[in-house]
C-alpha cells in the first residue's frame, strides 16, 4: 500500500485499525505521543519493539491521511 509496508490492517487486531507490523500498536497511538512531545527516542524507551522506521512510517502514513481532499457537498434546493 504506497510504500507502507509496516503499516498493517487486521480485523482481529486493534479492531482493524491501522496498526505497525501487526502488533498492537495503532498509528494513531504513535501519532499521538508525537504530538504530545515524545521524541522517536522515548517512544522507543517506552515500546522496546517499535523500530525507528516503525515510527517514520506511522508518521508518514498520517501525514498521507492528512492530504486527503475533502469536498463540500453542494445543499439541495427544492
Amino acid at each position: 500500500m504506497f510504500g507502507f509496508e509496516r503499516i498493517t490492517f487486521d480485523p482481529t487486531v486493534m479492531g482493524g485499525k491501522a496498526c505497525i507490523r501487526g502488533m498492537r500498536v495503532t498509528v494513531s497511538l504513535i501519532v499521538n505521543l508525537v504530538a504530545n512531545g515524545m521524541t522517536a527516542n522515548e517512544i522507543i524507551e517506552a515500546y522496546p519493539y517499535l523500530e525507528p522506521d516503525d515510527i517514520q512510517q506511522a508518521l508518514g502514513y498520517a501525514a498521507w491521511l492528512a492530504e486527503e481532499s475533502i469536498y463540500a457537498m453542494e445543499p439541495v434546493t427544492a
